[in-house]
């Protein structure tokens, strides 16, 4: 599968869960989108989101036990659109953030692919 997406898209990804951040950043490199940064912990995801070029943000909601809101708000006052992966459903959401996208984790392939490529959409209107 392909999306389509504008060239040279960069993706910043946050999952404390090393297995997985390979696994996204892997199926993010199948869908032809570049990993511009990746964190596994909410300090680095701050600095990174302050000073990383990226076009969207791939964040997991809780990153070793600490809710994402901080790097969600650096983000969102940079006007970058963002993805939350939750294994909790939408429920588990910030609750000021329970009207951004979410992917259920576990996700496929097709469903990156389709979050992406309607994110982006949305963030180009």
């Amino acid at each position: 599968m392909t999306a389509t997406r504008p060239e040279g898209c960069s993706v910043f990804l946050v999952e404390d869960e090393v297995m997985i951040r390979m696994m996204v950043a892997d199926m993010l490199e199948e869908l032809g989108y570049s990993v511009a940064a990746e964190a596994g912990e909410i300090s680095e995801a701050v600095r990174l989101a302050q000073s990383t070029v990226f076009d969207l943000a791939i964040l997991d909601v809780n990153v070793n036990g600490k809710v994402i809101t901080p790097v969600a708000e650096l983000i969102k006052a940079r006007n970058l659109p963002f993805i939350f992966a939750t294994g909790y459903g939408s429920s588990g959401l910030p609750e000021d953030y329970r009207d951004r996208p979410a992917l259920q984790k576990p996700f496929q392939l097709e469903t990156l692919a389709q979050m992406i490529n309607s994110t982006l959409k949305s963030a180009a209107v």
